[in-house]
């Protein structure tokens, strides 16, 4: 097989890790230049996942943690493929989201927000992409909440993924956001990404190929793991 070609990193489009706008970036950001270290062998290898390891409702936040009855909120299909800078499938690679409900609250005892706690709904949900890459999630849609950033900071609705590869030092994390939300230009993490394109990357488009009648509205959101068009990974600021 031809081997594929490298992509250079683009620093242009991650954020610094000092943005005076996001306030908890101030005591998170080194004051000293990084330093490279050489990864061991318990860094490179890790577990392989198979779908023997994901429950049957796993990926279904709607059921996976209802006891008397369904969550409150509108019910939305996640859905998308991984793939690698080449437009490849990236099959089996365990895709995790957890989430606020749909009042914006967190199933978390830290969580202290005035917005409803929904007996019926967890917030976490799991899946491995099959042998196309494709991943899908039922769930409901989240709720903006806000945060102590400043006076009137709020966080627009929005979803955490972790794709999982295949040693532990591969996990890369994003967050999707809503199309047409108000909030994105306005969040003071977000403000953080300099380049607008990467902004655009985070924002999963109505789906309504992919929407169920009468029951469900869907989003697509592709993961791209490297190169150019790559997806913004909070936890790899210093490039994909």
């Amino acid at each position: 097989m031809k081997p594929a070609a490298y992509f250079q990193r683009n620093r242009d489009i991650h954020p610094p890790a000092l943005a005076r706008g996001y306030k908890s970036s101030i005591p998170r950001s080194p004051r000293q230049a990084l330093l490279s270290i050489d990864q061991t062998i318990s860094e490179i290898t890790g577990p392989a996942f198979g779908h023997g390891d994901i429950g049957p409702l796993d990926h279904d936040l709607i059921r996976n943690f209802a006891t008397t009855g369904d969550p409150v909120g509108s019910r939305i299909i996640v859905h998308g493929h991984v793939r690698d800078e080449n437009g490849r499938p990236v099959p089996g690679t365990l895709v995790e989201v957890w989430q606020a409900n749909a009042s914006g609250r967190y199933r978390h005892r830290k969580d202290t927000y005035f917005g409803a706690l929904d007996p019926n709904f967890g917030g976490c949900g799991r899946t491995i992409t099959d042998e196309n890459g494709y991943y899908v999630f039922r769930t409901v849609k989240p709720g903006p909440y806000p945060w102590r950033n400043h006076v009137n900071s709020w966080r627009p609705a929005h979803i955490h993924l972790s794709v999982f590869g295949r040693a532990f030092c591969q996990r890369l994390i994003t967050q999707m956001y809503f199309e047409g939300d108000p909030l994105i230009p306005l969040c003071p993490i977000v403000r953080t990404i300099p380049d607008p394109a990467a902004i655009d990357r985070l924002i999963a488009p109505l789906d309504l190929n992919a929407s169920i009648p009468l029951d469900s509205l869907a989003y697509r959101f592709d993961i791209v793991l490297r190169g150019r068009r790559s997806t913004l990974f909070e936890n790899r600021l210093e490039g994909n």
